[in-house]
């Protein structure tokens, strides 16, 4: 029994959503019916590799090529309805560019809410012209590699200012592979709530944000000459990945080296008006290289009165910035460290055990956070050290989760296990006595007490 034909078109339609425009297309051999349902659904995700790979050298041949636009073609021709919920268009070397707009102003035109985009030209780029997102209905934008906007990899011309007022009802944007941005630009609309931005290049101009009612902001770059304006007031989650050239990695780490005049300096000082920005978020996750930043901004560091969640990888930084965190975190409930390990220095404070002080665990005996999580544990001294000092100073922690890294021993029958086999009983035997509720290793831990 055909048990699928029986089903109402509106679940067929909405099955048929979850396919490619190819793989729904096919589907049209089965009968007429089926061809009503794929031309009335409101979805097209359509990827050029689908027709043209994984056979090698298939895309140098003219006719699969064009074959591949026609189809496009027809498609949007026979959609039967007049509107388009979600709209992915991948496109690589050799899809003529003038279909590619046309294929855009449809989609749009028919009032799309949700649109994805990566086109490449290979060494060119596709230039897409300021009608090409007017719209009011537009929700959600992806922009990936190739398109020229101006400032990304996507010319000059077509600016922020002209995109975001051309969409007033856009709510999530996202723009990858951004390059070389050559002037300040600023991101000001009243209806984004979600914005992700990540450059791939150092540039010489800078972003500022003015936008009162976003609610997560994912942004990766080269640390900016400024941040003129941060007006991020209903900012809830912020994901912050700043890069640095090794250049400024060594100005970072000894800035009394160096003039402090010299543009990288005040680079990097700058970053505490985008953290100044930011100091309502509930979540905020960083870099190493951020911590890093952030060594040289502990003065003028403002208190995030509403941070819950504190997450950072250390990867082997400087941990200056660490305890002014924890002591302008108030009610800071939750504490995640990827990689304990990092640059031992006088600076560390005392929130790290690595250097014997008679004040130590002082600036977290007053910090109100219930749980801790350490991923990418490898079973040091240093790390149970550190560990140890975490269980016996933060006076409110009630949960401890340790993530053991995957090339840790697992057999502990043999001698270089020996080493890490002593740290992890160390560890369970404190919590014990610290009352904390030691997670994540239990399996190990029952090896290990058996023995």
């Amino acid at each position: 029994m055909d048990r699928v034909s029986n089903l109402p078109d509106e679940l067929l339609c909405h099955i048929l959503s979850f396919f490619s425009t190819k793989e729904a297309a096919l589907t049209t051999v089965l009968s007429k019916r089926w061809r009503n349902l794929f031309v009335s659904g409101s979805n097209l995700d359509i990827d050029d590799s689908e027709f043209l790979h994984p056979e090698e050298g298939k895309r140098e041949r003219g006719r699969i090529l064009d074959s591949f636009m026609e189809f496009v073609d027809r498609v949007l021709a026979l959609q039967l309805i007049s509107t388009i919920n979600k709209v992915s268009l991948k496109c690589r070397t050799g899809v003529d560019a003038n279909r590619v707009d046309h294929w855009i102003y449809n989609a749009l035109a028919r009032g799309v809410t949700d649109l994805d985009l990566c086109i490449v030209f290979g060494s060119s780029r596709y230039w897409l012209y300021p009608r090409g997102f007017e719209s009011r209905k537009l929700v959600k934008l992806k922009i990936g590699s190739g398109i020229d906007l101006g400032w990304f990899e996507f010319c000059a011309g077509y600016k922020l200012k002209m995109l975001l007022p051309a969409c007033p009802a856009l709510e999530e944007l996202e723009m990858y592979d951004v390059k070389g941005l050559d002037s300040n630009e600023t991101v000001s609309s009243a209806s984004l709530k979600n914005l992700i931005i990540k450059s791939s290049l150092v540039s010489s101009g800078s972003f500022s944000f003015d936008t009162p009612r976003l609610v997560y902001l994912g942004y990766s770059d080269f640390i900016p000459a400024d941040y003129p304006l941060a007006n991020l007031q209903n900012l809830s989650e912020a994901r912050i990945n700043i890069s640095l050239t090794d250049d400024q990695v060594e100005r970072a780490r000894f800035p009394n080296e160096y003039n402090d005049e010299y543009d990288d300096a005040v680079r990097l000082v700058n970053m505490a008006k985008l953290m100044s920005g930011i100091r309502n978020v509930q979540t905020l996750c960083f870099n190493s290289t951020t911590l890093e930043v952030l060594s040289l901004c502990c003065e003028s560091m403002p208190v995030f009165n509403n941070l819950k969640v504190l997450v950072f990888y250390s990867g082997q930084s400087r941990w200056q910035a660490v305890p002014v965190l924890l002591k302008n975190c108030p009610h800071l409930e939750t504490l995640c460290i990827t990689g304990l390990l990092h640059v031992v220095t006088e600076t560390c404070g005392d929130v790290c055990d690595c250097i014997p002080r008679e004040d130590k665990g002082r600036s977290i005996t007053s910090c109100q956070v219930k749980r801790i999580e350490i991923e990418g544990f490898i079973g040091t001294m240093r790390e149970t050290t550190m560990i140890s000092h975490f269980l016996e100073y933060f006076p409110c922690l009630e949960e401890l989760l340790i993530t053991v890294e995957g090339n840790c021993p697992r057999q502990f029958d043999v001698p270089e296990a020996t080493d890490f086999r002593a740290q992890m009983l160390e560890l369970y035997y404190k919590s014990l006595s610290c009352n904390v509720k030691l997670h994540g290793c239990e399996s190990l831990l029952r090896k290990l007490t058996a023995q």
